[in-house]
């Protein structure tokens, strides 16, 4: 079962390439890793004095699919078949996949109230510069 593809027009007039995995998300049993609340998510930020927000680009893009389960997000164009090897916008475990990924590389700095993240948003917050500095440079690394 391939999905089919189309075309949106961006606001900066470029067109955005969007498989229709609503056929596909039907069947697809529903990873039940929750996303963490806004209203947590600010709680946890009060007090801080220092702020960065990061996004990381093409976020989903940059995880791969499990080795042979490509056929699964299979897409169908004009010019053929195509099985992709990264998790695309749309496939309804995407979200839960990357926050549960990205929950795991940055465990310790959550942990220790120095990142919170909400997809692909990471918030470096604290209470002074010095430290503010050196959990960008982990965060970085």
């Amino acid at each position: 079962m391939a999905s089919p593809v189309f075309f949106v027009k961006k606001k900066n007039g470029k067109l955005r390439f969007i498989q229709d995995y609503r056929k596909l998300n039907k069947f697809t049993v529903k990873n039940q890793y929750l996303l963490p609340l806004a209203s947590d998510i600010i709680n946890r930020l009060k007090g801080a004095k220092y702020f960065t927000k990061l996004d990381v680009c093409w976020g989903y893009n940059n995880v791969w699919i499990k080795e042979g389960d490509e056929w699964k997000a299979a897409f169908v164009t004009n010019r053929g078949l195509f099985e992709p090897q990264v998790m695309f916008f749309g496939l309804i475990n995407s979200p839960a996949t990357f926050q549960a990924l990205i929950n795991s590389i940055f465990a310790d700095l959550i942990a220790q109230g120095k990142v919170a993240v909400y997809l692909d948003n990471i918030i470096i917050y604290s209470t002074n510069l010095e430290e503010h500095h050196r959990t960008m440079h982990e965060v970085l690394k």
